[in-house]
């Protein structure tokens, strides 16, 4: 017979009441107490009824991630890394993760409603934050908690915030000290934070390094392989075509890099290519590519625990800054 909650009050001479507020986490139960009921439990293979537990506590006891429009769903490697972050921290909290894709705004739009107003989750954790974003007006609105990576430039919640004007600094000095002169920036959509962010401090780093800025080299695509291809072909297909292309994101850069093994350019030698991000496949890439690592998996748990504080009713440092560190590797010479 399955083990009831009663054998592991009656193993330890404890009230039901406090076994259920020791397996439920209330603070009003010693530390010591509380050790001792989890392990009891473990010992005696009883597992709380998860449904149960949410409706006494009125808590779903699961947070929301919706892939933001746009987003190549699951394939990116980005995404890959930040929903385990995700999901590894949440599992360590006992709380589900729910993660779902949209195909456009539109839906989007519709599943956050669906979800907030549903009660399906405690909070949500957003990525990929737009100016003036309107998720974050929606959840401040609905007086759902939720955790960013990026800051949409209103409001205050917690979040982690991306500095790279020192990596970007680092990055062209490195590839001009490599013999490249001629940069070209492919971007991501315009209404993207990290477009803005990142696209500032290509500049600044070309200025610091009194380096020529020509407008006609900076470009915009759409986050993806396939973008990056598509810009990079148009950009060493100009007559005065670029040496050095940085790119907003890893993914743009290995289309960057395919794009310059089909117009039979020696890469490291004849071009740079760098991204940003620091995903696992950067590592593997053909040439390995040069990136801006920020460490998307510790990032990712790093938001989890900032969002549970906050429903828990803690106080949160925010914005948390995090700087990306530079690795060099074959694709910008050296």
């Amino acid at each position: 017979m399955r083990p009831t909650i009663r054998d592991v009050a009656k193993k330890l001479n404890l009230s039901i009441t406090t076994v259920s507020r020791a397996l439920d986490g209330y603070d009003d139960v010693a530390e010591s107490t509380r050790q001792l009921v989890i392990e009891t439990a473990r010992k005696l293979g009883y597992t709380p009824n998860r449904a149960a537990r949410q409706l006494r506590r009125q808590k779903a006891e699961t947070i929301g991630f919706i892939l933001p429009a746009g987003a190549q769903h699951f394939a990116e490697p980005f995404f890959t890394e930040f929903i385990a972050g995700l999901g590894n921290e949440l599992a360590s909290r006992n709380y589900d993760l729910l993660v779902s894709a949209v195909a456009s705004e539109n839906d989007e739009r519709e599943m956050y409603k669906r979800w907030a107003n549903g009660g399906k989750v405690d909070g949500f954790i957003l990525n990929r934050l737009r100016l003036k974003d309107w998720r974050v007006k929606f959840l401040t609105k609905q007086h759902l908690p939720f955790a960013t990576l990026d800051y949409s430039g209103e409001g205050r919640y917690p979040c982690i915030r991306v500095d790279g004007g020192e990596g970007f600094m680092e990055l062209v000095g490195h590839v001009h000290k490599n013999g490249f002169r001629k940069f070209a920036f492919i971007g991501g959509p315009e209404n993207l934070v990290n477009q803005a962010e990142r696209l500032d401090w290509f500049q600044r780093a070309l200025q610091f390094h009194r380096l020529v800025l020509n407008e006609k080299l900076i470009t915009t695509a759409d986050l993806t392989s396939a973008g990056g291809f598509q810009l990079a072909i148009e950009l060493l297909s100009l007559p005065d075509p670029p040496d050095a292309i940085l790119c907003v994101n890893d993914e743009t850069a290995f289309g960057v890099l395919h794009a310059a093994h089909r117009q039979g350019l020696e890469i490291g030698k004849q071009i740079a290519v760098a991204g940003f991000d620091g995903v696992q496949d950067a590592k593997h890439s053909e040439p390995p590519l040069t990136t801006l690592d920020i460490p998307v998996f510790d990032i990712a748990r790093q938001l989890v625990d900032m969002l549970l504080k906050t429903i828990a009713g803690e106080t949160v440092t925010s914005p948390v800054m995090i700087k990306p560190n530079l690795l060099i590797r074959p694709s910008t010479g050296g």
